[in-house]
């Protein structure tokens, strides 16, 4: 697991931020070897244990998972779920004001963001994918945080490691349609091709929301073999981006 510095707020509490890799789970084959998805063909034990010793290692009261659809549903979330609880359907968004509870977003070349306000004591997370950064989760996910009393001028930002503009290639129509919903994501591969760069579009996004405290994973995971990519195998498993308030 990687961390960023915690931020201090105001409030007493601390925004911690995580990255999961592929390390020290017990998932084995295409997911070796921490795999945090229920979704993606892995034996079901495996990735019980793996969440299990996420909560264990960060400290956390309980995690919150989604079961992502690309879309710009966000959920709000006051209490720790279950260990056995299904993850929150038909959600790429999530948000809460409750310390110790680690919300939790799933990728494998999508963006995890992971944002604070480090004086209202709020948080949330947001798997942001082509389909629904065009689409506007991040947006959505802001929006629900001010809903908890968050200000955007106080809101910090973390996008997590993703295939980058000079892996992801796309035809040269689908650039182009996710540029006029995202703009500033259009790119160039290093062959010379239509691509996207997911990451620089949600910046100007953020920016023009208002939201300008924004820090950067720069590891592409196409690039990055300590990390999961779709693009590149297929069947694999599922990075994790947490987020949580830490009152300690």
């Amino acid at each position: 697991m990687s961390e960023s510095t915690p931020s201090a707020p105001a409030t007493g509490a601390r925004i911690r931020r995580v990255v999961t890799t592929r390390a020290g789970g017990r998932s084995t084959g295409h997911f070796r070897s921490f795999n945090l998805s229920r979704s993606v063909g892995d034996d079901p034990g495996a990735v019980r244990l793996n969440r299990g010793r996420l909560v264990v290692e960060l400290g956390l009261k309980g995690a919150v998972f989604l079961n992502q659809v690309h879309g710009t549903r966000v959920a709000t979330v006051e209490t720790p779920p279950r260990p056995d609880a299904p993850d929150i359907p038909n959600t790429d968004a999530v948000v809460t004001a409750t310390p110790g509870l680690g919300l939790v977003v799933l990728a494998a070349d999508c963006v995890p963001v992971l944002l604070g306000d480090p004086v209202a004591g709020v948080v949330g997370a947001a798997h942001a994918g082509r389909v629904g950064a065009a689409a506007g989760v991040v947006p959505a996910a802001v929006e629900a945080m001010e809903a908890l009393g968050a200000q955007r001028d106080h809101i910090e930002v973390l996008l997590g490691p993703a295939v980058c503009g000079l892996c992801y290639e796309v035809p040269a129509a689908m650039r182009t349609e996710v540029d006029r919903q995202l703009p500033g994501s259009a790119s160039r591969t290093r062959n010379g091709n239509p691509g996207l760069d997911l990451r620089a579009g949600l910046i100007r996004q953020l920016l023009g929301l208002g939201v300008t405290r924004i820090a950067g994973d720069p590891r592409c995971t196409m690039e990055d073999r300590n990390l999961y990519s779709h693009r590149r195998e297929g069947k694999t498993g599922r990075l994790g981006g947490v987020v949580w308030l830490d009152r300690g």
